[in-house]
């Protein structure tokens, strides 16, 4: 992308990925596009995104100007086409959003672009590398339920939604994000980095 160096972070539920994307925004001045934080946002306020779920779910998916978000999580969970159904609607709009993003970025030799579903979106098709966020199922549950003070149940539920750990030997690098040792997470980004900046 215009010479741009574009990474892709991904990683299952509880990995870690937010917090490696802090650690490049701030120690490596890295700017980072988060998928999912843009995806809420442009679902809340793009008028095509709007009028294809309205077709899609029914009128009652917005609540005038707001989105009724537990009517869409119901009919995402319902089916598992219909997670397909709604990507195809805002995954296209997320992705021209990134690359009119990424242009804003340009005088930066390095960008990045965090995404749990990288590949399922095909936003991989966007990146140069991919940096894969790993940590133990257990470590990632346990971080997850504390994070978000929900139940094993509701983290393993949303852990067989989303796999990234297929992709796993996609990805260039693997960043193990296993223990609470900052230095050792910030001795394999900045390896990583090394790398990606001498191909």
């Amino acid at each position: 992308m215009n010479g741009i160096k574009t990474i892709g972070i991904t990683g299952g539920i509880g990995s870690g990925k937010s917090y490696v994307s802090a650690i490049l925004q701030e120690k490596f001045g890295i700017p980072v596009y988060d998928c999912d934080m843009e995806a809420k946002r442009l679902t809340a306020s793009n008028e095509e995104i709007r009028q294809k779920l309205i077709a899609l779910v029914g009128p009652e998916v917005f609540d005038g100007n707001k989105l009724n978000k537990q009517l869409l999580a119901d009919y995402l969970f319902a089916d598992v086409e219909h997670a397909s159904k709604v990507n195809a609607i805002i995954h296209p709009v997320v992705l021209q959003d990134f690359k009119r993003w990424a242009e804003e970025q340009r005088e930066k030799p390095i960008v990045a672009l965090e995404s749990a579903i990288l590949f399922e979106s095909g936003f991989n098709e966007m990146v140069d590398k991919v940096l894969f966020v790993d940590a133990p199922e257990e470590v990632r549950l346990r971080r997850a339920m504390l994070r978000d003070s929900a139940s094993e149940a509701q983290i393993r539920a949303r852990m067989k939604m989303q796999r990234p750990e297929l992709h796993r030997h996609q990805a260039d690098f693997i960043i193990v994000n296993d223990t609470p040792d900052y230095t050792r997470l910030l001795e394999q980004l900045a390896a990583a980095l090394r790398q990606i900046a001498n191909n």
